[in-house]
This record gives C-alpha cells, structure tokens and sequence, in this order.
C-alpha cells in the first residue's frame, strides 16, 4: 500500500494550525519562534514609525498590525514546518550533549581572561611608551607633535 505524500513545503503547511512533534525540542523552537515573531513585530513597528507616519490614523496602525500579526504567525510556522523542526530538534539534543561548566570554573576562568587582558594592556602601553621615548631620543620621531 502506498503512503501518502505529506506536503513539505512551507507555504504549503502555512495555513495548518497543527504542531509538528509538540514535545521534542521545545526550548530551542520557542527561542527561535520568540525571537522570529520579535524581529517582525519590530519591523512592522518601523514601518509604522518611518514609511506611515505620513497616512491617515487608520491606515498607521492596520498596516503595520496586520503585518505583525502575519509576522507572529510566519515564526509559530516556522519553528512547527518539518524539516525546520526536524532541525531544531536536532540542535537541543546537541546543546543537551554539552557540558556545562559551573558557576565557579566560570568565575575563575573569567578573573584569568580579565586579569591577563590587563597585563597584556599593560605591557603594550609600556613597550608603546618605550618605543616612543627611545625614537625620540634618536630624532627619529618628534615627540612635541604627538600632544
């Protein structure tokens, strides 16, 4: 018995409310979903503010709430479109992979960076500060225009 073909484009699926595998990589899709519904939100925002704020009141604010509303559907469509999906979910199981360190390794780690960035400012400040002393002691360089 042949299977039937599911349709795997996006615009095909975009009208389908359904969720596409509702328990497997939630967190990583409802990142992506947030973040993908904020950028459009702030898009139709902008065009609110820059493109139609020379129209009438009406016009101002469906313009740009019909393009939100489309925005936040497109990002809920796109985190549930299979092979989209199918993605993500691969990526937390991944991120699931990873070891973490803790808070205290990162606190040390960090003071290390930190510290070493200040030695390393340093040093380069002083070996700066040399160079120039010793070009302008030869007269290789004016030291009374560098001010």
């Amino acid at each position: 018995m042949a299977k039937a073909k599911t349709e795997t484009t996006f615009f095909g699926n975009f009208l389908v409310p359904g969720l596409f595998k509702p328990n497997q990589g939630r967190v990583v899709r409802q990142v992506t979903a947030a973040f993908v519904g904020i950028v459009m939100v702030a898009i139709a925002w902008r065009l609110r503010v820059t493109v139609l704020s020379d129209f009438s009141q009406a016009v101002a604010l469906f313009v740009p709430l019909t393009i939100g509303v489309a925005g936040l559907w497109f990002a809920y469509r796109l985190v549930n479109w299979p092979p989209f999906a199918n993605f993500l979910i691969s990526v937390e199981a991944e991120l699931d992979k990873v070891s973490w360190a803790d808070w205290e390794y990162l606190k040390r780690a960090t003071v290390v960076v930190l510290v070493v960035m200040f030695a390393m400012g340093a040093y380069l400040y002083l070996a700066g500060f040399l160079w120039q002393q010793l070009f302008g002691l030869v007269g290789f360089l004016d030291l009374d225009t560098l001010d």
